[in-house]
């Protein structure tokens, strides 16, 4: 018979073997629940997905999954890592996971993991690494991951997470690494951060946090690495962030900090290889002696308000290799200081100051610059020779400066320069030839005079010999616009096989566009050609040019017809023939480019009807005035021209184009692709030069033609948009009362037509109108009394002999009397106009979407010249919403 304590042995050393023989079986059964909390599909070895947990099955040891790491002794599961693969789904709130008591690493990067951060997470108390980086989780980080004790990597990045920081993050003291980068975190960084003295890591960039930097971090004295950029932090870099000797890389960019003590700040950072401070709103000049930070590297504070003189000692340190110092308000000469010839500075920023004189000759001494940019400043003189000694440079913006002289022939002994970019200087001379060798070449408002003579041209429309002098480079990009370039179009230009972009624009060249143009270069996107003096045939030159989406010729002495090779071009957006002599019928077949939103062809001698069974569905601009159009437009014309149908009521709706999280790229026509389209029309009775499009803006002009009959009742469907001129034809008949549904329209000019009947009452309700001219019609009865009829010149009203109601607007004149039956008949007209509108919309709502489906797609746009266009404000809450032009 046993005693008591030998029953108590006996069942414990079962109670031990038992442990160790279940152990393996829970762990394992873990690891597969674990499997099985997320669908998974039929085995596909190129599935990551499967082909991670193609491992994971009972015929093999636990320890020996993909992913799995065991201790060698207990057997007990210690990691799991799992990356790149396609969980879709969420972390339970008790998932098996919470099975494996033993685990330290826990790491699921970039699984598709969704839902939120289960808090029973906290219960892994031995976990020492946390990496639930690059997925879609949500919601709030729980508090009770700051009971894991022994957790020293916590990672967090690019997720959805919201709220605030939790405090008790800073109760996890063995803390050494924490990263909450790309998240939606809200509120102040908070003090109990500054608890984790072992902290060496800390990354909260990219996030929406508020507040100053509380002076408690100053205690995180082992930092080697700190982050917190882009976020709205404000307020004095605090003076504790000099105890920070050890660290290395320093960003705050993209803040609102205002100050700080920043010379005795830096002074005591004398590990740091890289700062950035850009885009806040510092105002102090910068640190006299920069020399005790012997490791500094990379050094960025653009986009701020700096001002004085750069500190020689900047550049004298021998680590340095990027400095970037733009859009600040330094000024004086540029001071470069006794530097070393050996020095690794590669990229020079100094952009966008008040920089003055000529370039220091001692800038030649930084042998490894690659990029040198010192455009919008205020540098004087020539180019200096001396640049050529900058061998490893590959690209040079001196744009935007008050350089004279001619281009040194020394620049061609820089063999690595790819993009050269003098636009907007004083420059003058030839265009040396061994500038056709670089990829981009901008060379635009200045005074150049030719091309380099040994270049050859296109003479009397044919190829001349190019013989040795013929050229295949990789040039794509090249803008020799506003110069005063005269000749014949350059022939070299043909051979150009990597061209994208071409502007000749605003100069002297005359003869005819070769036929070659389009032969070596199917990449082309865009070509500007406008204001010369070019002559003859545009060349039918376009069933390959599928990529070109901007084509300007406007404004030269081109004759003929439109080459019917342009339907060919399927992403043209923009085309612009304003100005030129082409003779015509009008080019109903461009309909069949879906995407066509810019369409100028005024002034030319264009005749003809302009009927089109399709209509424009894409178009926001049309300008077919002063021709010789002719013919009565029928009343459904505008039908299916969807485009200006739809009214952008939300701001978000203005951005064409997004990109990560939702960022507008592009508010303007060509803006996306480094070019922002431009145009010349008529608006508010002036011939006004646009320099960027707005994409809100749209507008018809069929002014200076021949129309006849009824103004259209379907233009009350275009209800987006804000300019419309059908002045100076002989429309008849009364004004379409439908016109009151375009609640966009800021200007309306109907003058010069023999319109008859009563100015619709409606009109008067449109707020956004603030030019109105009615004149020299056959208008009769009251003038609509509102602000917007008020506030016009009484020349909008003149040779309208029926009209009255105008004491207001042109003071005591004689104006006839109404007579008894006006009030009656104006009631009638209203009703008669309404009941027609209405049939007008049916038929869009019927007609429209089927004749759309059936379009032909494409892509046509135009552009022409230059006046700013900064409409900002489009909503009710601001009547007159285009800004002045001026």
């Amino acid at each position: 018979m046993m005693i008591p304590s030998q029953f108590f042995f006996f069942f414990f050393f079962l109670s031990i073997i038992f442990n160790t023989l279940a152990s393996p079986t829970l762990e394992r059964n873990a690891l597969l629940e674990f499997k099985n909390e997320f669908p998974i599909s039929a085995p596909d070895p190129e599935d990551p997905f499967a082909s991670c947990f193609s491992s994971w099955n009972t015929s093999s040891d636990y320890c020996s999954w993909e992913g799995v790491t065991c201790d060698v002794n207990s057997g007990e599961v210690i990691s799991l890592f799992l990356e790149d693969i396609f969980l879709n789904g969420s972390l339970k709130s008790n998932t098996s996971l919470l099975k494996l008591q033993h685990l330290q690493h826990l790491t699921l990067i970039n699984c598709h993991l969704r839902g939120e951060i289960s808090s029973s997470l906290g219960n892994l108390s031995h976990l020492m690494q946390l990496d639930l980086s690059y997925n879609e989780l949500g919601g709030e980080i729980p508090s009770l991951i700051g009971n894991l004790s022994h957790l020293s990597h916590l990672y967090l990045s690019s997720n959805y997470l919201v709220g605030e920081i939790p405090s008790s993050i800073g109760n996890i003291s063995p803390l050494i690494e924490l990263d909450l980068y790309g998240n939606h975190l809200i509120g102040e960084i908070p003090s109990s951060l500054g608890n984790l003295s072992h902290l060496t890591t800390l990354i909260l960039a990219e996030n929406h946090l508020i507040g100053e930097i509380p002076p408690s971090m100053g205690n995180l004295n082992q930092l080697t690495f700190l982050n917190l950029g882009p976020n709205n932090l404000s307020g004095n870099i605090p003076s504790s962030f000099a105890n920070f000797n050890k660290l290395s890389q320093l960003s705050l960019s993209y803040n609102q900090f205002s100050g700080g003590g920043l010379p005795h700040i830096l002074s005591n950072l004398t590990s740091l290889s890289s700062l950035d401070l850009s885009n806040n709103h510092f105002k102090s000049k910068l640190p006299s002696n920069m020399s005790g930070l012997n490791n500094l590297e990379i050094f960025s504070v653009s986009g701020n308000y700096f001002g004085g003189n750069v500190p020689t000692s900047l550049f004298m340190i021998p680590s340095l290799k990027e400095v970037y110092l733009s859009e600040n308000q330094l000024e004086g000469p540029l001071e470069i200081g006794n530097i070393s010839s050996f020095s690794e500075l590669q990229y020079l920023d100094l952009a966008s100051n008040n920089f003055y004189g000529p370039i220091p000759e001692d800038i030649s001494r930084f042998s490894k610059l690659q990029t040198l940019d010192l455009r919008n400043n205020r540098f004087i003189g020539e180019i200096p020779e001396s640049m050529s000694k900058l061998v490893s440079l590959y690209s040079l913006d001196l744009s935007n400066n008050s350089f004279i002289g001619e281009i040194p022939d020394s620049i061609s002994k820089l063999v690595s320069l790819n993009s050269i970019d003098l636009s907007y200087n004083k420059l003058e001379g030839q265009v040396p030839s061994f500038l056709w060798s670089l990829s981009s070449l901008k060379l635009s408002h200045n005074s150049f005079s030719s091309l380099e003579d040994s270049m050859q041209v296109f003479v009397h429309g044919s190829h001349s010999g190019l013989g040795s002098h013929s050229f295949r480079g990789p040039v794509h990009h090249v803008d020799l616009g506003s110069n005063s370039l005269r000749g014949s179009f350059p022939i070299w230009i043909c051979n150009c096989t990597s061209l994208v972009f071409l502007d000749l624009s605003n100069n002297h060249l005359s003869g005819s566009i070769p036929s070659c143009l389009m032969d070596s270069s199917a990449s082309v996107r865009q070509i500007i050609l406008r204001n010369n003096k070019l002559s003859g045939f545009l060349p039918d030159i376009f069933n390959s040019a599928t990529k070109l989406r901007s084509l300007d010729v406007s404004r030269n002495k081109l004759s003929g017809k439109l080459p019917r090779s342009l339907i060919n071009c399927s992403s043209m957006e923009y085309l612009n023939m304003k100005g030129n002599n082409f003779k015509d019928t009008f080019p109903s077949w461009l309909s069949s480019l879906g995407s066509l939103r810019v369409l100028f062809l005024g002034s030319n001698a264009f005749y003809g009807p302009i009927s089109s069974h399709f209509g424009f569905s894409s178009l926001r601009v049309i300008d077919i005035s002063n021709n010789s159009f002719n013919g009565t437009l029928p009343q459904d014309y505008f039908v299916n021209w969807l485009e200006m149908s739809t009214v952008w009521v939300d701001k978000t709706k203005w951005y064409e184009h997004i990109i990560d999280k939702g960022r507008p790229s592009s508010v303007y026509m060509g803006e996306l692709y480094n070019y922002t389209d431009s145009m010349d029309m008529m608006y508010k009775g002036v011939d006004t030069e646009f320099q960027l499009i707005f994409l809100a803006y749209k507008a018809i002009d069929f002014s200076g033609n021949k129309f006849t009959g009824r103004i259209p009742k379907s233009v009350g469907l275009l209800k987006a948009l804000i300019h419309v001129n059908f002045s100076k034809n002989a429309f008849t008949c009364s004004i379409p009362s439908s016109l009151a549904n375009i609640t966009n329209l800021e200007a309306l000019d109907l003058s010069h037509n023999k319109l008859s009947g009563y100015i619709p009452r409606d009109l008067a309700k449109l707020s956004f109108l603030s030019y109105l001219d009615f004149s020299h019609n056959l208008l009769q009865g009251p003038v609509p009394r509102s602000t917007q009829f008020q506030s016009q010149n009484c020349s909008s009203f003149e040779d309208n002999l029926g009209l009255y109601g105008l004491e207001e607007i042109c003071g005591p004149i004689h104006v006839p009397h109404p007579t008894s039956g006006d009030s009656q008949q104006s009631e009638e007209f209203s009703s008669e106009e309404s009941e027609e509108v209405l049939n007008w919309i049916v038929a869009a709502i019927a007609f429209g979407p089927g004749v759309f489906c059936g379009l032909v797609t494409g892509h046509f746009f135009f552009t022409s010249q230059k006046h700013k266009w900064l409409m900002e404000n489009f909503s009710r809450n601001h009547p007159g919403g285009i800004s002045t032009v001026r």
